[in-house]
């Protein structure tokens, strides 16, 4: 792993980062000349640039503005994404639409630029799912692609155990693929090696069904 940190988010639905994630964004984004975001829903325009603002404004709030942020949709140029993965200081993959943000990537040919990137890559919710190595959407298949792999860590993001119907999904998925389900407000950071998390995370394997604890996610990063 290249970047200088991994971040890995499932949801704000108050759209404020919570205290103990804003402690860790400001351990590790002291430089913040460019922020570059990644949609998940690709054609449309608005959304990603009202989605952009909304996600910078929660970086504002807490004191983390960056001199500059950019979205990459169908409408930015493949050299210019390109560019701007390459001098961003932050990238962050958008939540929507898991499938289609891949396909953006790829069409953007700027997969190999994000796994080279040392730069702190954060994801929330789909953006989370691409940065595994094995990624399921499973509003789409369950059927696990290759991801970008920055880590072995397999999410599913928005969990929430009274949806019985989600749980036996991502239990039948589990038979076949560790997932670690995220509650809103979760987080999973990896750096140098080291993983650590805050919030309720569950991991699901073999259809069993457990509370992620330390050590357990420790043992999944270094495997």
């Amino acid at each position: 792993m290249n970047a200088q940190m991994l971040g890995l988010f499932s949801g704000f639905p108050t759209l404020h980062f919570p205290d103990a994630i804003v402690n860790r964004l400001k351990e590790e984004l002291s430089v913040r000349k460019r922020l570059v975001f990644i949609s998940a829903w690709p054609s449309e325009y608005q959304r990603n640039d009202n989605d952009a603002a909304g996600m910078h404004g929660m970086f504002e709030e807490c004191d983390l503005p960056f001199s500059e942020y950019y979205v990459i949709d169908n409408r930015t140029e493949a050299v210019l994404a390109k560019e701007l993965i390459r001098t961003g200081s932050c990238i962050f993959l958008m939540g929507g639409n898991a499938t289609q943000q891949f396909q953006l990537l790829r069409r953007k040919a700027i997969v190999d630029e994000i796994r080279s990137s040392s730069a702190v890559i954060l994801g929330v919710s789909a953006g989370s799912i691409n940065m595994a190595k094995h990624s399921v959407d499973i509003w789409e298949s369950l059927t696990p692609y290759d991801g970008l792999a920055l880590a072995d860590i397999t999410i599913k993001a928005h969990f929430d155990m009274e949806n019985k119907e989600l749980v036996q999904t991502l239990k039948q998925v589990s038979m076949e693929l560790p997932i670690c389900a995220m509650e809103d407000d979760s987080a999973i950071f990896v750096k140098d090696g080291y993983a650590s998390l805050t919030g309720r995370i569950y991991r699901i394997h073999n259809g069993e069904i457990t509370v992620l604890s330390q050590e357990m996610l420790e043992s999944i990063v270094n495997r």
